[in-house]
């Protein structure tokens, strides 16, 4: 248990290390980290007498994540899994780890939210694009479906209403953030709204341009839909440190309950009116 919570540091050690070289803002923070990484692999050393390799795989696996998902998300997600280690530790007789463990949840814990990262600051503009992207287009092309049946007309119905509700929502974040006055930029702010929107429309609206039958189309833009939440309710779940299973449930509820709302009102709309296209 001591030789591999060893390689747990020297693994974290070397991975605050590069990140630190890749984010010089945040790298004082990082190396802070690393030094106090590199201290408990020493004091374990001392007692195993046995020099340990990292874990090479699992430092370039953190330091891919962080290139593509932000620095917060690798570095948190990597404490996260690590806590379910250090669970197992924490029952050992072993008077060191015990004290290594409390020392580095504590420790570890406090310093992670220094760290800055402009995309975090914009967390809530990416959850507005998305989630009224989700509601507002998987119910349009639920009802869209029903009503129409074709599926040309229905993705170029589905990406005109959503270029243009991304272009409308930006332009209200924009204006929203620059009354409120506050430290956000509200051009940034209106970026990630309109391009968490379009990401989303894209990937929404891609099954009608692929498949002829409708309802395969609108099964599969569903699919998509709840990886989209899953994805998304991951990510902020991990960086703001959020129960996952409430934030995903009451995300999905809210999309699923419009799209099926919207389904039904294309049904009645269709027989109503009596419209055939």
């Amino acid at each position: 248990m001591l030789l591999e919570f060893q390689k747990n540091e020297i693994t974290e050690y070397v991975v605050y290390t590069k990140l630190a070289k890749m984010n010089p803002e945040n790298s004082e923070i990082l190396l802070k980290i690393a030094s106090d990484e590199l201290n408990h692999y020493h004091r374990i050393k001392e007692k195993t007498g046995k020099d340990v390799k990292p874990n090479f795989l699992k430092v370039y696996f953190y330091i891919t994540l962080a290139k593509i998902l932000g620095l917060t998300f690798s570095l948190k997600l990597m404490e996260r899994n690590e806590d379910r280690t250090q669970a197992a530790y924490s029952t050992s007789n072993d008077e060191l780890l015990k004290e290594l463990v409390e020392d580095e949840k504590e420790h570890e814990e406090s310093l992670l939210e220094l760290l800055s990262e402009e995309k975090l600051d914009y967390i809530g503009s990416m959850v507005l694009g998305l989630n009224d992207a989700l509601v507002e287009l998987t119910g349009a092309l639920a009802g869209l479906t029903f009503a129409i049946q074709k599926t040309s007309i229905v993705a170029l119905s589905g990406i005109i209403t959503g270029i243009a509700a991304a272009l409308s929502m930006s332009a209200s974040d924009y204006l929203a953030r620059k009354s409120e006055g506050g430290e956000r930029n509200p051009f940034r702010s209106a970026l990630y709204t309109g391009i968490a929107y379009i990401i989303t429309v894209i990937i929404l609206t891609f099954p009608y341009l692929i498949f002829g039958n409708p309802f395969a189309a609108l099964a599969l833009t569903i699919v998509n839909a709840v990886l989209i939440i899953s994805v998304f309710t991951f990510f902020v779940s991990v960086v703001k440190d959020q129960d996952f299973k409430r934030n995903f449930l009451e995300m999905f509820l809210i999309s699923m309950g419009v799209a099926v709302a919207s389904f039904f009102i294309g049904v009645f709309v269709k027989q109503f009116f009596n419209v055939e296209i």
